[in-house]
C-alpha cells in the first residue's frame, strides 16, 4: 500500500480567500486568523489574495472563479451564517454549502469551506475567536494540506511506504494452469 500525505509547509503556494461581508463581526476575526495561518506556515502575504462578497450566498461563484483562474493552489470561503426566526438561514446555509460543493468539484483545485453556521451570536463570536476555536486558523491548515496533497498526487511524489510484513515483499511465482 502506498499512502499519500500532505504537509504543512506553505512554502511557495498561492491561496485566494473569499470572505463574506455579512456579519462582519464574525467574519473580519475569520480572515484575521486565516492569513496568519496562512503566513505561519510560510506563505509570503503577496501570494494571499482576498475578495469580500456580501454574503455566504455569494461565496460559491467567486471561490469558482477563484480556483478556475488556475492562479491559486487553494482557495478558502470564510462566512457565518446566524440562525434568525425566519427560515432564510436554513436556505443561504444550504446553499452555499452546496455551492462550495460543486464549486470544489468542478474547478479541480481545492476549496476549502469555512462557513460557520450557528444558533447564536455567541456561539459565532466563540468559533471566530483565535484564542478559542479559531476555525480560520483551521481553514489555512486544511487548504495547505489539501494543496500540498494535491500537488503531490497531480506529480505523483510523496509516497510514504507502508508497513510490510516479513516475507511479504516477495513475489509469488504465477500458477501454471491446466489445460
Amino acid at each position: 500500500m502506498k499512502l499519500r500525505k500532505g504537509s504543512h509547509d506553505a512554502t511557495g503556494l498561492r491561496f485566494g480567500i473569499v470572505v463574506a461581508k455579512f456579519n462582519k463581526f464574525v467574519t473580519s476575526k475569520l480572515l484575521s486568523s486565516c492569513v496568519e495561518g496562512l503566513t505561519k506556515h510560510g506563505v509570503k502575504p503577496d501570494d494571499i489574495e482576498a475578495v469580500r462578497v456580501p454574503g455566504a450566498f455569494e461565496i460559491p461563484l467567486v471561490a469558482r472563479t477563484m480556483a478556475r483562474s488556475k492562479r491559486f493552489d487553494a482557495v478558502i470561503c470564510l462566512g457565518a451564517v446566524i440562525r434568525g426566526d425566519t427560515p432564510h438561514f436554513d436556505y443561504i446555509s444550504a446553499e452555499a454549502s452546496r455551492g462550495i460543493g460543486q464549486a470544489a468539484l468542478d474547478a479541480d483545485v481545492p476549496i476549502i469551506f469555512c462557513v460557520l453556521t450557528t444558533h447564536t451570536i455567541a456561539q459565532a463570536i466563540e468559533r471566530s475567536d483565535p484564542t478559542k476555536f479559531n476555525r480560520g486558523g483551521e481553514a489555512a491548515r486544511s487548504a495547505i494540506e489539501m494543496a500540498t496533497v494535491m500537488r503531490l498526487l497531480r506529480e505523483g511524489e510523496g509516497t510514504v511506504p507502508s508497513v510490510k510484513r516479513e516475507g511479504s515483499h516477495k513475489r509469488r511465482a504465477p500458477r501454471k494452469r491446466k489445460v
